[in-house]
């Protein structure tokens, strides 16, 4: 599903008028970033080092009319591509060998991140989540509107993990997926790269 959604966004891409380099500085705001690590639950793996981030309000849309296509294109800017736009799937899933990023376009929406002993998160308009591989995230309730946008660093594969059978296996592959090059909103110097940096092995 995820691949079909990845080529309906890049054909919508061609005819999107594309954010200038400067609406997309105007648009980010520095937010202090929260912190989730969440542990093995038997069934989820999570990361075993680097903790769930969370932007709240880091992209601001005053004036902006396709809040999607501004985030898209700031991921863009920060080397997270293959890019789709819909809502999160209401089951529980996680990815072993990529990372994802969700910024949220319209609506509110509560996520639980981390498995069902994790953590249920209130999001809106304007929120960004990073999720390094491994944490396990579903949707529980959403306004109708709701809308996201995902996307993933260029280093990583992406598959989707849903059965307590892939564990074993997935947390070898999840221990090897590199930090990305960049952080989806602040760049290479901000963001995930001094926060995973200080926690590593």
């Amino acid at each position: 599903m995820v691949f079909k959604d990845q080529l309906k966004n890049a054909a919508r891409k061609i005819l999107e008028s594309k954010p200038s380099e400067h609406t997309l500085r105007q648009s980010v705001r520095s937010r202090k970033a929260r912190t989730f690590m969440f542990t093995d639950d038997g069934i989820v793996p999570n990361h075993p080092r680097w903790p769930l981030i969370v932007y709240r309000g880091a992209v601001l849309f005053s004036g902006i009319r396709q809040p999607e296509v501004l985030i898209d294109h700031l991921f863009a800017a920060n080397q997270w591509a293959g890019s789709w736009r819909d809502t999160i799937y209401d089951f529980v899933h996680y990815h072993s060998q990529i990372h994802e990023v969700l910024g949220v376009a319209r609506g509110t929406a509560v996520v639980e991140f981390g498995g069902v002993k994790g953590r249920r998160l209130s999001l809106r308009a304007g929120d960004v989540a990073i999720l390094p591989a491994g944490t396990g995230h579903r949707l529980i309730k959403s306004s109708r509107n709701f809308l996201v946008v995902g996307a993933y660093p260029s280093a990583g594969t992406y598959d989707e993990c849903t059965d307590s059978r892939d564990r074993p296996d997935a947390r070898k592959r999840i221990a090897k997926v590199k930090m990305p090059a960049a952080d989806p909103v602040y760049g290479k110097t901000a963001g995930l790269k001094v926060i995973w940096k200080g926690r590593r092995n």
